[in-house]
């Protein structure tokens, strides 16, 4: 069976690498940004559907043998504000010493779209930090880590150490909610390792 991950995280793909499913990787090319008034959780459920969208515009169907496709988008979310990927060093810093000592929201959205059946599915998780020094906070700034990450950090890396609590599914909070995709798949009746 052909599966396509519709996303260029490298999370993702070895999260599914991990539990031993084969797929190719196409980038979908679409815009990411609220709409006035959209809620978080509705904008990133609409993102992972529009990834969806893209790629079906992108890809060929062999009616014999239709590709189950995967797609997903990740967000941080404080006092309902979505946090995305600091483009500053300052930006990672605020944010870092904004989510320090309290509990924010990491949402995921994905979508399986296989032959003429798609599944769209809203994971919460939720997460809280430890107490960080201004020092700590410079530190793990300066490993790099945080500058390509939705809220500054990563919970499968160093940024680890800064994760006090996690209420939820942790692979959530790394990009994919592995246990929710495998129970959609598994209804879908799709056969893989998994």
């Amino acid at each position: 069976m052909r599966f396509i991950l519709g996303s260029s995280s490298p999370r993702r793909k070895e999260l599914l690498q991990t539990y031993g499913l084969k797929f190719e990787i196409v980038s979908p090319d679409i815009e990411e940004v609220p709409g006035t008034n959209e809620r978080p959780e509705d904008f990133v459920k609409r993102v992972a559907n529009d990834k969806m969208e893209a790629i079906l515009k992108t890809i060929r169907y062999d009616k014999k043998k239709n590709p189950v496709i995967i797609t997903a988008d990740t967000i941080v979310v404080l006092n309902d504000k979505i946090l995305g990927k600091p483009k500053t060093e300052k930006d990672a810093f605020d944010m870092l010493k904004g989510l320090q000592n309290r509990w924010h929201i990491v949402y995921t959205a994905f979508c399986i779209n296989y032959r003429i059946k798609r599944i769209c599915r809203l994971v919460k998780t939720d997460v809280r930090f430890r107490r960080l020094s201004d020092t700590e906070i410079k530190r793990y700034i300066k490993s790099g880590e945080p500058m390509d990450k939705a809220g500054a950090y990563a919970a499968q890396g160093k940024g680890a150490s800064i994760i006090k609590e996690i209420k939820g599914s942790y692979t959530n909070v790394v990009g994919l909610p592995m246990a929710e995709l495998i129970d959609e798949l598994k209804k879908l009746k799709i056969k893989s390792e998994l």
